[in-house]
């Protein structure tokens, strides 16, 4: 049986009352829904993908844009993390679309594409800035979206967060319990949230332990960022004895930088995301994390709250950071 009309004259039912079976429209009896079902299964009858969409006026596409290089589409953490929430989003019969930003081309004209050519049901955004033109344009045309990372739009917005600022807080503090008096800072670039308050918690337990907060270098959140910007604070007259780094890539990068300079295996080292390379690294890389399993069906699940109306105020998650102590930030370092 090949369409829909021949299968609506097996049964004795109106093509409406097919359709409306097969995409479990509550109008229809549970008895009929079934009976409709069972019949499209022994015939082997499969509805039209595009028609069902057109006619519930959804796409069934969830989109996440990720900025790209050659060979290498966004961070580790967010490819498992996309991993987790798309798998979810397929049991609520939504796909999750990885889109990677084409070189020339801003994520925001991206999301443009996306939306007003009503491609998608909701969006993904990674690596939030600080003031967010893809969060501001979705919310101007009222399309559910969740964030990873948090910005500074005056409209509450859903989002899941790690509280950075404690984290680099408390690892600063750590460092300075243990004696060091020259902590560094390897920060990632100032627009994104995520740098932003990383760098504020760093500044703010330098000020609380009176230490001049002067030791700090910026660079792309990248290996090659991370090694650059301490080869920056490596050279400096007194340089750090210990630091505090934006990204564990950027920190792996530091690592390099210690391993090329007299006295750099005396220098502790801390990271954050908790990448699988870091355990690997040489020493094995301290970091921290996130808390709670599984981000990618938190991420999902709000998802599907935003889509079905919740308001943005209450699909907020700002969750606590852990620390996984390894053997890089306990380094013996010389009285100076």
């Amino acid at each position: 049986m090949s369409n829909l009309k021949q299968l609506a004259q097996s049964l004795g039912l109106s093509i409406t009352t097919v359709s409306r079976a097969l995409d479990g429209y509550a109008d229809v009896s549970p008895a009929t829904r079934e009976r409709v079902r069972e019949a499209a299964d022994k015939v082997g009858y499969r509805p039209n993908a595009s028609a069902r969409r057109l006619r519930k006026q959804r796409a069934e596409l969830v989109a996440v844009t990720l900025p790209s290089d050659p060979g290498h589409i966004g961070p580790p953490h967010f490819i498992d993390m996309l991993s987790g929430c798309a798998e979810h989003l397929a049991g609520a019969g939504l796909n999750l679309v990885i889109a990677p930003v084409p070189r020339g081309e801003s994520e925001l004209e991206m999301c443009r594409r996306f939306v007003d050519g009503r491609r998608v049901d909701a969006m993904l955004l990674v690596r939030t800035k600080r003031h967010d033109e893809r969060v501001e344009f979705l919310q101007s045309r009222g399309i559910p979206f969740v964030t990873n990372g948090r910005t500074e739009s005056l409209m509450p917005h859903a989002f899941i967060d790690g509280d950075g600022f404690s984290g680099f807080r408390e690892a600063t503090l750590r460092f300075h319990a243990a004696g060091h008096r020259r902590i560094g800072h390897i920060a990632g670039p100032q627009e994104y949230y995520f740098a932003h308050a990383r760098h504020r918690g760093w500044q703010a337990a330098m000020d609380e332990c009176g230490l001049e907060a002067d030791l700090c270098a910026e660079g792309a959140p990248t290996e090659q960022g991370g090694y650059l910007a301490a080869l920056e604070l490596l050279r400096l007259p007194r340089r750090p004895t210990a630091l505090v780094c934006a990204t564990d890539e950027m920190a792996i990068g530091a690592l390099r930088a210690l391993r090329e300079i007299e006295g750099g295996e005396a220098i502790s080292i801390v990271g954050h995301d908790d990448l699988p390379i870091g355990a690997f690294a040489s020493p094995p890389l301290s970091t921290m994390r996130m808390t709670g399993e599984n981000l990618g069906a938190s991420f999902a699940s709000l998802l599907l709250r935003a889509i079905a109306g919740e308001p943005a105020e209450s699909l907020q998650e700002l969750r606590p950071i852990e620390f996984v102590d390894r053997e890089s930030h306990r380094r013996p370092f010389p009285e100076a």
